[in-house]
């Protein structure tokens, strides 16, 4: 079928006709026969695409219904087919009350063939006509490359990567995932404003993994492929990104579909684009990988795996690159000229070392973390999905009423703060009492707490809120009794106060969705992540020395806390004792409000003749507070390994 359909390329026209006579000489007449009854059963589903998609919306399932009838009698006459999306399977006829269509621009079908096998189940496909799907073909080959890299390297990112087949210029079959849901259904599920709000992943995975090992399977999971799909959007610029161009399976996976756009042609309105971040990762994916940011330090994780999965990928970027190439006479959409092949190059960056490339990655992490206009394009989405029904008539507060879903059996009545866990020092035990007098333990972070003032704040713009306390205290005063008065006080002017914010859905689950036992438990998930239980702050540094050149790659800290316990927003200051140029400090930037911050960011020292006699002198501060600190002599560092060091509380 696509030799036929090249019969009219500028450049290969020849080949192509040589390639096809050669083909039709050497298959012999049965598989003649078969490739002539599939060529037959596309035509017809081209068809019936083409019917549907220029009927009006009211008329289209009629339309449907009644050409499927043609397919019913193409099965009549031919008994069985091979699918032409897997030869594997053999199809015998169509489930006509099974098939459907989507509601995209394009109205691609939804057909479900009867498997010829009678123990096989049946096979639902999608046949998309409009779209040139052989560019969602090739994106898809070198996602696949990418993939077997990472798997040579022991690296199982949990891809999943579905089956494409380009049948003409503008049609074709695509494998449809079994249990798969686009995140628009799942934000949809969570009201009017679900693509806004924190924990809308989190919940739906809760929702459909009840047991302990399910949960903590769905949520490796996506911590693997969420990190794959991240660079591999990127490495390729897949534009047109939204929550129903993304999809998740109740097991975990993640996973991106429709190619149409990449190469960094992202679609503009009014002259601005509409893909403002570098790939999609969002605080509601870092929310769900960090459980609720009560482990923070699994966000540092997923920023390792992204990276080391990202530099494994850069080992391979002339086979990318080539791939590409071969390409660009075959009259892609997207891919047409050497721009588009230097896009892919600057996004590989083959010239940076790993060091170079790891820094540059976490940045762009951190871009897509705080790019709101993805939340923004995802609500609009929503929106658009909506029933006509239930937009024409809004409340007058409808937004409001969907950000307070109010649950009066769920009402609290009292929340007393017993102090500070014996397994984490710095949660606090608290008792949950509700409105039937049953009681409830739950353990949060001092940055908890504050993560759910911001999320109030939001949400409740009109409303008076309670002041939050604050983090500092005097030091002659009992700040540990003092900080737990104060968050007991405004604990109780939260619930006392407005009835529309202590019985919102933000305010309920902080305090009821994360029931503990008596005897606390250590967090289930199992990650790269180190395994060690000890809580004393440290610093991970990375350092390189070459060409009189020190190269020092400030990777992560963990279990900082200011003096009073609270949260910091930590940045590190750099001193090489003794220097030899008048700059001596050098510092990263300011992580905001974390216990657990990540910087990859690159220190160098230039004209540093040797390691000996040099000291390193590292500095964590919150602003002007001091935090922690460490000296590290160079000639006992292990070069080009990545190293903790501990902090101490004063600088020597």
């Amino acid at each position: 079928m696509l030799l036929r359909d090249a019969q009219g390329e500028a450049y290969f026209k020849s080949w192509y006709q040589e390639l096809l006579a050669a083909l039709q000489f050497c298959a012999g007449e049965a598989l003649n026969e078969e490739l002539s009854k599939e060529q037959k059963l596309v035509k017809l589903l081209g068809d019936i695409g083409e019917k549907v998609k220029s009927a009006s919306d009211p008329q289209r399932k009629d339309v449907l219904k009644k050409e499927i009838g043609s397919v019913e009698e193409f099965f009549k006459d031919i008994k069985t087919c091979h699918l032409p999306l897997n030869p594997a399977l053999c199809i015998k006829g169509v489930d006509r009350d099974a098939c459907s269509y989507f509601t995209s621009n394009a109205s691609p079908l939804k057909i479900t063939f009867i498997n010829a096998n009678p123990m096989g189940k049946n096979i639902s496909v999608i046949f998309k006509a409009g779209d040139d799907l052989r560019q969602d073909m090739l994106a898809l080959q070198i996602i696949q490359v990418m993939d077997n890299a990472w798997l040579q390297e022991g690296l199982d990112m949990q891809m999943i990567t579905y089956g494409c087949l380009s049948t003409g210029r503008a049609q074709g079959f695509i494998e449809m995932v079994p249990d798969a849901v686009t995140l628009a259904k799942i934000h949809l599920h969570s009201g009017l404003i679900g693509p806004l709000k924190e924990n809308t992943i989190k919940k739906w995975f809760s929702q459909h993994n009840h047991l302990k090992e399910d949960y903590e399977k769905a949520l490796r999971n996506f911590f693997y492929s969420c990190a794959g799909w991240c660079v591999v959007t990127f490495i390729l610029g897949v534009c047109d990104r939204h929550n129903d161009n993304i999809m998740l399976t109740k097991s975990g996976h993640m996973f991106h579909i429709d190619f149409g756009k990449f190469l960094g042609h992202a679609q503009t309105f009014g002259g601005i684009k509409r893909d403002r971040a570098p790939f999609i990762f969002t605080s509601e994916m870092e929310y769900f990988i960090t459980e609720g940011g009560k482990n923070t330090q699994h966000f540092q994780d997923f920023v390792e795996l992204c990276c080391r999965a990202y530099n494994v990928v850069r080992k391979h970027s002339q086979l990318i690159l080539s791939l590409l190439e071969m390409m660009l006479h075959a009259g892609l959409p997207e891919l047409r000229g050497i721009e588009d092949l230097k896009y892919v190059h600057n996004n590989l960056r083959p010239q940076d070392t790993d060091l170079e490339a790891t820094s540059h990655f976490t940045k762009k992490i951190k871009e897509s973390l705080e790019c709101f206009p993805v939340k923004l394009n995802n609500l609009i989405h929503t929106l658009a999905q909506m029933p006509a029904l239930s937009l024409a008539k809004p409340a007058p507060q409808t937004l409001l009423q969907e950000s307070c879903i109010l649950n009066k059996t769920r009402t609290i009545q009292r929340v007393t703060i017993l102090g500070f866990s014996k397994t984490h020092s710095n949660l606090y035990l608290m008792e949950v009492t509700s409105s039937d007098n049953r009681r409830s333990l739950t353990k949060k972070s001092f940055e908890q707490f504050y993560r759910l003032h911001s999320q109030m704040q939001k949400q409740f713009s009109s409303l008076a809120l309670p002041e939050f306390p604050h983090w500092w205290h005097l030091p002659f005063t009992d700040s540990d009794h003092k900080r737990i008065r104060d968050l007991s006080h405004y604990v109780e002017q939260v619930l006392r106060g407005s009835y529309e914010i202590a019985n919102s859905d933000c305010v309920l689950s902080f305090f009821l969705s994360e029931h503990i036992q008596p005897t606390p438990e250590d967090s289930p998930f199992v990650d790269p992540g180190e395994n060690s239980p000890d809580k004393s702050p440290k610093v991970q540094l990375l350092m390189t020395y070459e060409d009189s050149k020190l190269t020092i790659l400030v990777k992560h800290l963990k279990n900082i806390h200011l003096p009073d316990g609270s949260v910091p927003s930590a940045h590190v200051e750099i001193y090489l004792l003794p220097h030899p140029s008048e700059v001596r400090r050098k510092k990263t930037k300011c992580v905001p409000k974390c216990t657990n911050p990540t910087y990859n960011e690159i220190v160098v020292y230039d004209e540093v003749l040797g390691l000996q006699g040099h000291v390193l002198m590292l500095i964590v501060k919150s602003k002007t507070v001091f935090v922690g600190a460490v000296n590290i002599q160079l000639c006992s560092v292990p070069l080009n390994e990545e190293k903790w060091y501990p902090l101490g509380n004063s600088i020597i």
